[in-house]
């Protein structure tokens, strides 16, 4: 496993001013954001010249690996919402807003195909996350169902193509939100071999979804992974309960996003049931801590994280009593 850093923590830099400024703490792998206009990596440009591989190499120098794409915007497009909450992504019309975000995904797909990225992570979207629940309009999720085979399966199959997986990240607002809708949504599209996920601990967390019965049951099917934290307040889940709306960082809000170590997941947990299911990729920091800065994330995680990750498998055990030959 890797101690990974997703450089969307910092948009409004370059690129490489990014990775200069997180190579002191011992980060080792990438993961950069792909969707359109995101100022970091532009895939048209990408698939250009030596560009993907000047990018390598720029990395490299570093002494990281870029071992994601992420194109969690744009790829939100494809199943919506396709109102007016999602203008601040693209304006368009619903079906003007499903072919750009449709194009945009699989164009990352070819520029991980470029860089030799194995794996692009996003979201599906979901018209209407209510529609979970059975009232009023209970056959609203079937419908949503075959929604998510007519536009994901050629999609998908435009992924295989170029060699690439794609990772849904598992998360609340969604067609894919619980075990439940990861495990439907892998056998609406046959079990194909490009769809995998993306397990954040702190967006199941928000749903009370335990990390380790996740790993268990998605097994190699996790593609990715992201860290981090979360907290549930005690203190106000009494008056909110988990689905409470609202800022973050209002001082009665039930849920926070945290950096790894400062929230409520248990890591060594996580990342032992992840080395048993055969993961050895990245461990992702994301930001989006609301009590404290970027770099106070930056430079609290990796001496966190780092000594926690397994290097290698075991290997067993040589001496006469374990071995029979």
């Amino acid at each position: 496993m890797k101690l990974g850093f997703f450089t969307a923590n910092f948009t409004e830099k370059p690129l490489q001013e990014v990775i200069k400024l997180i190579a002191p703490f011992g980060y080792e792998s990438l993961e950069i954001p792909a969707y359109e206009g995101n100022g970091q990596l532009e895939t048209a440009d990408i698939l250009k010249g030596n560009r993907a591989a000047e990018l390598k190499k720029m990395a490299a120098g570093y002494g990281m690996t870029i071992d994601a794409l992420s194109n969690h915007s744009d790829s939100f497009l494809i199943m919506g919402p396709t109102g007016k909450d999602t203008d601040f992504i693209y304006k368009g019309t619903p079906e003007e807003k499903i072919k750009h975000g449709t194009e945009s995904l699989i164009r990352t797909a070819q520029a991980a195909n470029a860089l030799e990225v194995p794996t692009v992570v996003g979201y599906p979207g979901v018209e209407n996350w209510g529609r979970f629940f059975f009232f009023p309009y209970g056959e609203g999720w079937s419908e949503y169902e075959e929604q998510f085979v007519e536009r994901f399966t050629p999609i998908l199959d435009k992924f295989q193509e170029y060699g690439v997986r794609f990772a849904i990240e598992i998360h609340p607002n969604s067609f894919v939100y619980d075990i439940h809708t990861a495990l439907r949504a892998l056998e609406l599209v046959n079990y194909h071999p490009a769809l995998g996920y993306n397990f954040d601990p702190a967006n199941t967390m928000y749903l009370m979804i335990d990390p380790a019965t996740l790993i268990d049951t998605l097994k190699d099917r996790i593609y990715h992974v992201h860290a981090k934290d979360a907290e549930l307040a005690k203190h106000n889940l009494a008056k909110g309960g988990t689905l409470m709306h609202g800022d973050m960082r209002a001082l009665d809000h039930t849920y926070r996003f945290r950096i790894p170590g400062w929230g409520q997941v248990d890591w060594k947990s996580v990342i032992t049931e992840l080395s048993m299911v055969g993961y050895n990729g990245p461990l992702s920091y994301e930001h989006e801590d609301v009590t404290m800065s970027r770099m106070d994330g930056v430079k609290k995680v990796a001496p966190f994280l780092k000594p926690l990750l397994i290097e290698a498998p075991y290997e067993g055990r040589t001496d006469k009593l374990f071995n029979k030959d």
